[in-house]
């Protein structure tokens, strides 16, 4: 396929999969013929000329709406606005340059394997440091598969547009090897949609049973648009006088014969500052507005304008029944070009070409005001006006803030000729609440305004440009707290957290040198020798320990925050399910532990004045253990036939075959295996994967800073505690938490490990000649996760908090 189709054909299938329905399905090949087309290139001048031309196709095929779109509100016409898109694509998808250029290089040095993750991350690092105009990822196409959006509660849009990359990689290398044996790429492709499918369903199933009186809302769309053009043609008074009717006989409508408890208008649907009137026909129709509201009984949201000394701001009014107005939020994600001009662009010259372009100013963040209902109950609820709602960390915000619904306010009416830009937009807000698991309230002036639930599920919507009343009820309750909501927006961060991790240490490798080659086992050594019953306890406490490990450390880092703020019960439950059993199986190793050596043709095992004695040439072979508990190890293999009834547990059996000139039994089927296997115990070590490091000097670390924030917080000082109780007890409470860090980091390491070999146990299966580099690779990945991913984390949890 030459170069120039491959890019058509993507762009056409992103096209397909940007309109949604059941063509979400091709979010998982969409980049397939692009990928190809990128593993062709060898010269770095075609590879860019590649990721220009595909993000302009890219940009034609799913946003030509928004540029004519954009065109058309600003003035310039539409096809100005689509040309100036097309010629500004790369600044728009600017992740679609970098992922080719970092992907390319990966390969390059590292194999596809660490090509395509770095690639996926360098995605997603672009979109979280340049974001886009409409908040879109590729993520956003998924909103149809109402199982695979449900994962968006653990890494939002952002975390599927991670599952989507690598699933367009993995059915890419089934293409490349389609006649060397497919079979492994392809399950890990399936693998991403399945996973997510799973997880889904798991998620639904677990959704908690609404209790309680629903709050039920009425949606006033009242398909009035295009305000300037109706002012020309009517005059200013009567349009606003057309518009506040129109909201005035639906709304009595909703509260007399639908019983709502509150309503909701679009947004700047009062085109004026409500409770700041400029003039006395608007003091008229603020007072107008508030009788109308006294008269109905329940409280009333909508669109205005707010002002003061710095400007005018796009907001939304809090007015309640007989106390007037309780409060308003101000815009915070204010579109460029269209409501304001950046300042290095602000000037008249720029203001006469861009007539349309609006002056105000944004908002400060995310706000909750309660809505004070009429039975008496009072439901805290977060605003969102137009773009605010493509922005996660404000929904997340509000969620913090103790929200229970989301609001969301828009005016669509320029998608009035390109409904696929109104779709997108609800998409993106339908996706706040999957992530926060927060109902939503959603009205436009001409589309689409809909009732949305926890899960992302539409159960009341309009048609575009239709003039009608969405009545819809919706549980009101606190939700455990999301992934999302916990960690923030945290995947864009993560990825580019580690591709700088990964440059530092691409260079500290470079500096220092390559590792040096693999040596033989010098004799004499140390091992382990371990009858059946020894090695079969030995490696259930293992397993006790290991296992308890890697299940608080999940509990610890996605549970409900239990074991974060006990520091107590850590403690408690690491040394019962990990220490002790650990502890148990170390005792009994060095029990067991002895000298092995090489004298006079014999293989000797010495432990003070016991002697194991095995004649070299009785010996036919090294076996490995294939299950490496409780730890690496091997078995002689005797000419007989027979196996030497004890075990040696040795960090590397390869190489102790090689010093005693012995081959290694490995069955050819199990030749991935025992690559996988080798790969891990001749790992060249660093200093930082030492326990000294790892366990104590980083959880040191780790406590300083967490015990100095709890001093300043619980005590007013660094030292607070010692001027109150005295060192010794202070010394007590910081030894707590340095335990329960050293716990923490011992926990967290344990899941580290576990993606670490899970990872190179796949890649030992698919590329059993670069295991090694690749478990390279993966190792410094996880040095990376902990030694800056936790106190990223700890910094992250300190400035939220």
């Amino acid at each position: 396929m030459s170069r120039l189709a491959g890019i058509a054909l993507a762009a056409l299938l992103c096209g397909l999969y940007a309109r949604g329905g059941p063509a979400w399905m091709l979010g998982f090949v969409t980049l397939v013929p692009w990928l190809r087309t990128l593993d062709a290139e060898t010269r770095w001048s075609r590879l860019l000329l590649s990721a220009w031309a595909m993000s302009v196709a890219y940009t034609a095929a799913v946003f030509y709406w928004f540029g004519s779109a954009l065109g058309a509100y600003t003035q310039i016409g539409a096809g100005a606005g689509l040309a100036l898109m097309l010629l500004m694509a790369p600044l728009f998808q600017p992740q679609i340059l970098v992922f080719a250029l970092v992907r390319h290089l990966a390969r390059k040095r590292h194999g596809p394997v660490p090509a395509a993750l770095t690639g996926a991350a360098s995605w997603v690092a672009t979109e979280w440091a340049c974001p886009h105009l409409l908040g879109d990822t590729l993520g956003h196409g998924l909103y149809p598969a109402p199982l695979l959006r449900q994962a968006a509660e653990l890494g939002g849009a952002t975390g599927l547009t991670v599952a989507l990359l690598l699933a367009n990689e993995a059915f890419t290398a089934a293409l490349a090897r389609r006649r060397q044996g497919f079979a492994a790429p392809l399950a890990l492709a399936a693998a991403g949609p399945l996973l997510l499918a799973g997880y889904g369903l798991v998620a639904l199933q677990a959704e908690p049973p609404t209790d309680g009186k629903p709050l039920r809302m009425g949606l006033v769309q009242s398909n009035i648009i295009d305000y300037e053009g109706l002012r020309r043609e009517k005059g200013a008074g009567a349009v606003v006088r057309e518009v506040l009717d129109t909201h005035f006989a639906m709304s009595y409508d909703a509260v007399e014969r639908q019983h709502v408890d509150a309503v909701l208008w679009s947004e700047t649907v009062y085109p004026t500052s409500f409770g700041q009137p400029k003039s006395e026909a608007g003091a008229e129709l603020d007072a107008e507005i508030r009788a109308i509201i006294d008269a109905a009984g329940v409280p009333f949201v909508f669109g205005s304008y707010d002002r003061d000394a710095d400007g005018e701001y796009n907001a939304a009014a809090f007015v309640q029944p007989r106390t007037g107005l309780l409060g308003m939020y101000r815009k915070t994600r204010l579109f460029p070009f269209t409501e304001y001009l950046p300042g290095w662009l602000d000037t008249p010259t720029v203001r006469a070409w861009l007539s349309g372009a609006g002056n105000w100013r944004p908002g400060t963040g995310a706000r909750v005001f309660p809505l004070r209902l009429a039975d008496g109950r009072e439901i805290p609820v977060l605003p969102l006006i137009c773009l605010d709602d493509t922005d996660t960390g404000l929904a997340i915000d509000g969620a913090r803030l103790g929200a229970q619904v989301i609001l969301t306010m828009s005016n669509d009416s320029w998608f009035t000729d390109h409904e696929q830009g109104a779709a997108l937009h609800q998409a993106v807000a339908v996706f706040r609440s999957i992530e926060t698991r927060l109902p939503q309230f959603r009205v436009t002036t001409n589309g689409f305004s809909a009732v949305i639930d926890a899960r992302g599920q539409v159960i009341a919507a309009t048609r575009m440009g239709e003039r009608t009343l969405v009545i819809g009820d919706l549980p009101a309750r606190d939700p455990a707290p999301t992934l999302m909501v916990r960690w923030g927006d945290w995947v864009g961060r993560a990825a580019a957290l580690s591709l700088a991790g990964l440059t530092l240490l691409a260079a500290l490798r470079r500096r220092m040198g390559a590792a040096p080659a693999e040596a033989l086992l010098a004799l004499p050594a140390r091992v382990v020798v371990l009858p059946s019953a020894a090695r079969l306890v030995v490696g259930l406490l293992r397993l006790i320990s290991r296992g308890g490990a890697l299940a608080l450390g999940a509990a610890w880092l996605w549970g409900d925050g239990t074991l974060q703020t006990s520091t107590l019960a850590l403690i408690r439950m690491f040394i019962a399910l990990c220490l002790i059993p650990e502890a148990a199986a170390w005792v009994l190793l060095r029990l067991c532990s002895a000298e092995v050596a090489l004298r006079d043709g014999l293989l000797l095992l010495m432990r003070g004045a016991r002697r194991l004695e095995v004649p070299l040439h009785d010996i036919a072979a090294i076996e490995p253990w294939r299950l490496p508990l409780p730890g690496p190890g091997a078995g002689l293999r005797l000419n007989s036939g027979e196996r030497w009834p004890h075990g040696l547990a040795l960090p590397d059996p390869w190489s102790m075959a090689g010093a005693l000139g012995l081959p290694v039994s490995e069955k050819p089927s199990m030749r991935a295996w025992w690559t996988y296997a080798r790969s891990r115990v001749q790992l060249p070590r660093s200093r930082l994967s030492q326990p000294l490091s790892k366990y104590l000097l980083l959880p040191l670390l780790l406590a300083l800073i967490a015990f100095q924030l709890h001093q300043r917080i619980a005590y007013g000082s660094p030292f607070g505690e010692l001027y109150s109780f005295g060192l010794q007890a202070y010394l007590t409470a910081f030894g707590l938490w340095w335990a329960a860090w050293i716990a923490g980091v011992v926990l967290c390491a344990g899941v580290v490990r576990a993606a670490i070999e899970a990872g190179a146990l796949v890649d030992g299966l698919l590329r059993p000649a670069e295991a090694g580099a690749t478990r390279v690779w993966l190792e410094r990945l996880g040095l990376l996760a902990l030694y800056v991913g936790l106190p990223s984390w700890l910094l992250l949890r300190a400035t939220t908090a």
